[in-house]
């Protein structure tokens, strides 16, 4: 079941975005071409992507939740996740020789009701790796699905950060450095970035597990018309921030994100914004994006250039 699921996510991405267009019989030569690399996850060697548990053994909170996890397709076909009680990473690593020892933790939208795995999350995390910064893309416990027992602070919070420390235990595997962890959000999961900017630790004392003590403190951070938490505490400290949203999406998210550039400035902390006009919610990475906005991931990409995160290993 997991090698169909890998197939299928692949040929979703591959349609999308790769040389093949949609017809039936490319996905057929897409299940083809990708033979090999189905064979390699048999063997235990690495695809391009692989999946990865946070909690091998299940996540605390969620014992005794045993139900699948649910997945719809929109009418343009993308994927949206529900019921998550097994929260984890796909990984997308560079190529070898093509790593810049830069990482972000991928923070899909949905509200905390569902994911919307693909325009942001997948899609973010291929063209991260194309360009030599390893994409993790999360799945994490949703507070606000119907009948959920989670809760945002103590469920999908903890997510985001042990996300953020098992990447970092995996860094020489991974051909990641480190102190260049940083987090991306979008949406709901924008507001779990910027909480995990201003709530973490440098790691746990005495853990049973040895990821735990890994420090939770992202090394940046990239707001994608985010939900905009409140009471946030600032300093000069709060890890630098990359802001981003549309002129038309709701006001508390197109006036807001600008007042939280003031913040974060007044604070004494690092910030770039961008403010796309005539754009609203929820654009993520679309072949539908025309004009600047289709290139706002270049414009991250860049930032983090500017700031030294893509120096090669």
């Amino acid at each position: 079941m997991k090698i169909i699921a890998w197939v299928r996510t692949w040929t979703v991405q591959g349609v999308k975005w790769g040389p093949l267009n949609r017809s039936s019989g490319n996905r057929v030569s897409l299940a083809i071409w990708l033979m090999p690399a189905i064979l390699l996850f048999c063997t235990g060697a690495l695809p391009q992507s692989q999946w990865v548990p946070l909690w091998p053994n299940g996540a605390p909170g969620s014992e005794g939740k045993t139900a699948p996890e649910t997945v719809r397709t929109t009418s343009e076909g993308e994927h949206v996740v529900s019921n998550v009680h097994r929260p984890s990473i796909t990984v997308y690593l560079p190529a070898k020789g093509k790593a810049t020892g830069a990482a972000v933790v991928i923070v899909p939208g949905g509200g905390y009701v569902e994911l919307w795995m693909d325009h942001e999350g997948h899609r973010v995390g291929q063209w991260l790796s194309d360009h030599g910064v390893a994409g993790l893309v999360l799945k994490y416990r949703l507070a606000k699905a119907p009948g959920s027992t989670y809760t945002v602070e103590g469920n999908s919070l903890p997510d985001v950060q042990r996300a953020l420390r098992l990447v970092r235990s995996r860094g020489a595997g991974w051909d990641i450095d480190p102190k260049r962890v940083g987090v991306m959000g979008f949406s709901a999961g924008g507001e779990l970035a910027a909480l995990a900017a201003t709530r973490y630790d440098d790691g746990m004392k005495n853990p049973t597990n040895p990821i735990d003590r890994e420090s939770s403190r992202p090394a940046f951070q990239a707001l994608i018309y985010p939900l905009i938490p409140q009471a946030m505490k600032l300093s000069k400290e709060t890890p630098p921030a990359f802001l981003l949203c549309g002129e038309q999406d709701r006001q508390e998210i197109s006036e807001g994100l600008p007042q939280l550039y003031l913040a974060l400035k007044r604070a004494g902390a690092s910030a770039e914004l961008h403010v796309f006009s005539g754009t609203q919610h929820g654009f993520g990475v679309r072949e539908s994006n025309h004009g600047p906005v289709g290139g706002w991931l270049q414009l991250f990409y860049g930032w983090l250039g500017e700031r030294g995160f893509l120096k090669q290993n």
